[in-house]
């Protein structure tokens, strides 16, 4: 029982502070501790060295490259210019008055394209805040418009998604990345417009009493539209990264040659390679392609390269606390009783799911777990496999996203705004939507047996 209450107290005061501004890199150890000292099972040091540091370590092992080369990519993008040139042509195309619309849409390409989710947060960054700046738009509302072309449907709804979340339940299921198409488009139809609206109604009221875009030091977007690359040459950059990403991904890494070189060396293939590859050639055509528009480029390599560590660190302190709470006892108990709920069989998967999500603050981990404990009892229920494939995604996408998530601690510190900025934004997107959606999907299915 004092580890069930361990985790209520650890996770609620980690979402509570985080929200108020407090720096997880401090606050997400000292949780993990109290949480081990409540329940008395671990001593909180050991906890500290053997469990939350692995955990974290295991992250940044991981995941350093890929936020490296996208935090160098997304400063080259707004040091040169390139992002105003994409910005210019999609204001030109959406109009100013669309910038919202126009940075949901450009988010959602890139990611339905199969870029990387943490990729697209530094690729769309500078764009995304040179249109708001253009049209006057709330900064502080650009992470909500971010987070719904990149967190939402284009990640859990839409038929074919790329995205790694969309291939999980395909193992347990015999499920492909195309199930339940018409679920899909209608869960991602109701994030879609539904985040739209909003986000246009809240960006109206915002300037109807006066606000701007606000002033927002040390951006580092370019200033002058007379000297920036052309269109053609400024969206090169991205449609390597698509490219490589694609080709590699979906060809080389998967030829039988390849997969066994590197497994006689004793290890995988790795499913980053791709996006840190296109990255990395991308980072490289800038520099030859468009070093006139870069004043120093050291500088500005070393100042991308600085800005990738804030971010990683705090998502890499969220997955160590993640980590101890995964190692108590209790969370078993709190597994269970998720799996014990007395509710209908479609709506259970969709509960269970995002319960799940939101006690580990990761739709992939939460779904994991799903999978893992709760897989066999659901094809049981007697529902269609492509069904449950979809309504879990959708559901893990709900309270994956509270204030403690990773992927909205990263989305914020890139976009240099707090929680107490955005994260009401982010969260009518990126949890009220989605749970709105796996409901109303949920209940279609059962009563029409469409998927």
């Amino acid at each position: 029982m004092l580890g069930v209450i361990a985790i209520i107290l650890t996770l609620a005061g980690l979402m509570y502070f985080a929200y108020r501004g407090v720096t997880v890199l401090v606050l997400a150890p000292i949780l993990a501790m109290i949480a081990v000292l409540v329940s008395g099972e671990l001593p909180p040091l050991h906890a500290l060295s053997e469990v939350f540091m692995p955990a974290a370590t295991s992250y940044i092992s991981k995941y350093f490259p890929v936020f490296l080369a996208g935090a160098i990519f997304g400063k080259l993008m707004g040091v040169t210019g390139a992002a105003t040139a994409i910005a210019d042509f999609i204001a030109e195309k959406f109009g100013e008055k669309r910038a919202i619309t126009a940075v949901v849409v450009a988010t959602a390409l890139l990611t339905y394209g199969g870029v990387s989710l943490f990729v697209v947060v530094f690729a769309m960054y500078p764009i995304g805040a040179t249109l708001f700046r253009r049209a006057n738009v709330p900064k502080r509302l650009l992470p909500g418009a971010i987070a719904l072309g990149a967190f939402t449907f284009t990640m859990t709804a839409l038929p074919g998604s790329p995205q790694y979340l969309n291939t999980m339940p395909t193992v347990y299921f015999g499920t492909d990345i195309y199930a339940a198409p018409v679920l899909g488009i209608l869960a991602a139809a109701i994030m879609f417009f539904g985040g739209n609206y909003y986000l246009n109604y809240r960006a109206k009221k915002l300037m109807e009493n006066g606000e701007g875009y606000g002033d927002h030091p040390n951006e580092n977007l370019h200033e002058l539209d007379d000297n920036i690359p052309s269109f053609g040459l400024a969206i090169t950059p991205i449609l390597i990264v698509f490219v490589i990403n694609t080709v590699l991904t979906k060809w080389y890494f998967k030829m039988p040659s390849v997969v066994e070189k590197y497994e006689a060396a004793g290890g995988a293939v790795n499913g980053t390679w791709p996006v840190i590859l296109g990255l990395g050639i991308a980072v490289v055509f800038i520099l030859i392609t468009m070093r006139k528009f870069i004043p120093n480029s050291n500088k500005t390599v070393f100042d991308g390269a600085v800005g990738a560590l804030l971010p990683i660190f705090n998502t890499a302190s969220e997955v160590g606390y993640g980590g101890v709470i995964k190692s108590l006892a209790a969370f078993t108990t709190v597994k269970m009783g998720i799996v014990s709920l007395g509710i209908p069989s479609v709506f259970k998967v969709g509960i269970s799911t995002t319960l799940l999500a939101g006690i580990v603050g990761s739709s992939s981990g939460g779904t994991a777990i799903a999978l893992d404990v709760l897989s066999k009892e659901f094809l049981s229920m007697g529902l269609a496999p492509e069904a449950l494939h979809r309504i879990m995604l959708v559901a893990a996408g709900g309270l994956d996203s509270l204030p403690h998530c990773g992927a909205v601690i990263t989305l914020l510190a890139v976009c240099q705004l707090t929680h107490k900025e955005s994260y009401k934004d982010i969260a009518f997107n990126t949890i009220v939507l989605p749970i709105a959606a796996s409901f109303f999907i949920s209940l279609f299915y059962l009563v029409t047996g469409i998927y």
